[in-house]
């Protein structure tokens, strides 16, 4: 099977832009938030104690069919190099680490009241189309919905608490965080980071010409324009949508940027 990546970390942060650089490689398969993840969790719970039929499967046979998984799934891609994206995989580094011992993960990361702004700009832009991201459901307030989004359960919450979880982890060496504002200011820096830090030969990207559209998941989803990427990388800068009381909730979350709090160890670019 070819080498084995993955891509993680926060919403709206650069994964897709990152992946849609990455597919430039020949060499490279990478782009959205797949299935794998949630087959990966599916199967996890089938083949708990909680079947019971479960005796029957000791945990050789379980990382045997969650490698399986993997091997299937890309069994017909070329590429010698894959990435799976996915908010999901930070929360499972340690069974990322038995099933690939040589495998890296790539977590984006960005200032999160951007995160919610950016969240926000998209429901706004969108105002006839309510989406999956609240399921589904009209109204509400931008507060509200900066509330939902940062829960436990939430969009954000949900890979924000996974993400600290792997940066305070036993695996804080397979781990590199990519935050938005360098990849979207200096791309080229970002890249020569990975291919260091996934041990690939590096490659010329094309920074002036990205192109990755995924318009029929997004308008599923009732958000268009969620994965479209197009044209140069570049920041644009911009106001926010939120208000400042909602705005300065979040300033003091980027922990990996406070050098007091950051682990030992860990890569940040």
């Amino acid at each position: 099977m070819a080498s084995m990546h993955f891509i993680s970390g926060l919403p709206r942060s650069g994964s897709t832009l990152l992946a849609a650089l990455l597919r430039q490689n020949p060499r490279f398969e990478a782009g959205m938030s797949g299935p794998l993840a949630g087959l990966f969790g599916a199967l996890l719970g089938q083949m708990s104690a909680r079947n019971e039929f479960s005796v029957f499967i000791d945990d050789a046979t379980r990382e045997r069919i969650l490698h399986g998984l993997f091997d299937n799934f890309y069994a017909e891609r070329p590429a010698e190099v894959i990435f799976d994206t996915n908010r999901a995989w930070c929360a499972w580094m340690p069974a990322i680490a038995r099933l690939f011992p040589e495998s890296k993960v790539i977590a984006c990361v960005r200032e999160l009241p951007w995160v919610i702004d950016s969240i926000e700009r998209l429901v706004q832009r969108n105002v006839f189309s309510p989406s999956s991201i609240f399921n589904f459901e009209p109204g509400g307030t931008v507060y509200t919905r900066a509330m939902g989004v940062v829960g436990p359960d939430g969009m954000v919450g949900g890979p924000y608490d996974a993400l600290k979880q792997a940066c305070y982890g036993a695996q804080t060496d397979r781990l590199l965080l990519v935050q938005y504002e360098t990849l979207s200011t200096d791309p080229a820096k970002v890249m020569h980071a990975i291919y260091a830090f996934i041990g690939e030969p590096l490659y010329e990207h094309d920074f002036g010409h990205v192109d990755y559209d995924v318009t029929e998941f997004d308008e599923r989803a009732g958000t268009p324009g969620l994965h479209t990427v197009r044209g140069t990388v570049k920041a644009e800068p911009r106001t926010t949508l939120l208000p400042p009381d909602l705005f300065n909730r979040f300033v003091n979350d980027a922990f990996w940027r406070n050098p007091r709090d950051m682990p030992e160890g860990l890569q940040v670019v």
